[in-house]
């Protein structure tokens, strides 16, 4: 069995059926919409009020550490930059040779169309980099930039983001519907 493919496919499935199709019309306005007050978003740089505002460009994404209790309500921009930074590009750049991605030093984007660019960037990225592992490559060690899960195998980490890409891309999905039927009240 070809499990890089098998694992990559399980991805593929889900972003070509559902995801990214749902992602298609995306509009500034959905991007940006605060479904609650003080949600978190990503935000013109000084136009935040989060106690951290990460990113290297004209956009910052709202953070706190630790996270507030209940961690607050995100934006589509909040989701999707976590998506592009923390699930995808961090580990293209700890695992694949892809550049170092971080949420301080990125430049978040400030249309949905440059998101969805940005997404579609590190998603194919991430996709030839889980290829290229090889079954050999999905049993070793994730290594130290896993933290705590350094010595699970690569799989591991593949299921995880696998999983955080159909997570996260539910919500983004779920909150266009709520931003669509708050429209027409």
């Amino acid at each position: 069995m070809d499990w890089p493919q098998e694992l990559t496919d399980q991805l593929r499935w889900h972003w070509e059926h559902q995801l990214r199709p749902r992602m298609d019309g995306l509009t500034d306005d959905e991007y940006f919409w605060e479904p609650a007050p003080d949600s978190w978003s990503v935000r013109p740089r000084g136009r935040s009020q989060a106690p951290v505002q990460a990113g290297s460009g004209d956009f910052t994404i709202d953070f706190a550490f630790p996270e507030p209790d209940p961690p607050p309500i995100t934006t589509i921009a909040w989701r999707l930059g976590h998506i592009i930074v923390g699930v995808f590009g961090a580990r293209i750049g700890s695992h694949f040779g892809g550049p170092p991605v971080d949420y301080q030093s990125f430049e978040y984007a400030g249309t949905a169309a440059q998101a969805l660019a940005q997404l579609d960037e590190q998603y194919d990225a991430w996709c030839d980099g889980v290829l290229s592992l090889g079954t050999d490559g999905l049993a070793r060690p994730c290594g130290p930039s896993e933290g705590q899960y350094a010595d699970r195998p690569m799989a591991t980490l593949v299921l995880h983001i696998n999983r955080e890409v159909i997570h996260h891309g539910a919500e983004v999905a779920l909150l266009r519907d709520l931003y669509l039927r708050q429209q027409k009240s």
